[in-house]
């Protein structure tokens, strides 16, 4: 009788979950970087917009980097690390307007499709919690590429 070899079900999920602070990150610092840069006419409402998105992104990432450390595992960290693991193009800094939006909702779009992976991932492990966060999370982007898209009439 041969023995399977087992795999701790919620190392995908870790795996999954890792991905999600390092994209974040990324679109944490793509949106700061746009909120500090944005100029022309648009420039307050864009402004206020993207603090308020990267306001809202860093206790989130916070709380995902916990569910982490809560299944075990180790938050990963490290600009450096975080921006290869990611591994998305970063915004020009005196892109125009229009262009950080497209970028920034492209961004986001990007994540949002992480975040699914980490959700199917908890689904499949049976772990409700980080599933209920993951879907929070993807619930929140999507409002993020709504409002993004809205702007740029898409």
């Amino acid at each position: 009788m041969s023995k399977k070899k087992t795999t701790n079900p919620s190392a995908k999920v870790v795996k999954a979950l890792r991905q999600v602070v390092a994209d974040s990150y990324s679109v944490l610092g793509q949106t700061h970087i746009c909120h500090w840069n944005v100029r022309g006419p648009s420039f307050f409402s864009l402004h206020n917009a993207f603090e308020a998105q990267y306001t809202e992104l860093f206790p989130a990432i916070d709380d995902v980097a916990e569910r982490i450390r809560a299944l075990g595992a180790m938050a990963p960290g490290g600009l450096g690390n975080l921006a290869k693991m990611a591994g998305m193009k970063e915004i020009e800094e005196d892109a125009s307007a229009q262009d950080m939006v497209k970028h920034l909702s492209a961004a986001n779009k990007a994540l949002v499709v992480n975040l699914m992976k980490a959700r199917d991932a908890a689904g499949n492990s049976g772990d409700d919690q980080t599933e209920d966060l993951m879907i929070e999370r993807i619930q929140a982007h999507e409002k993020s590429i709504w409002m993004l898209d809205s702007f740029l009439d898409v």
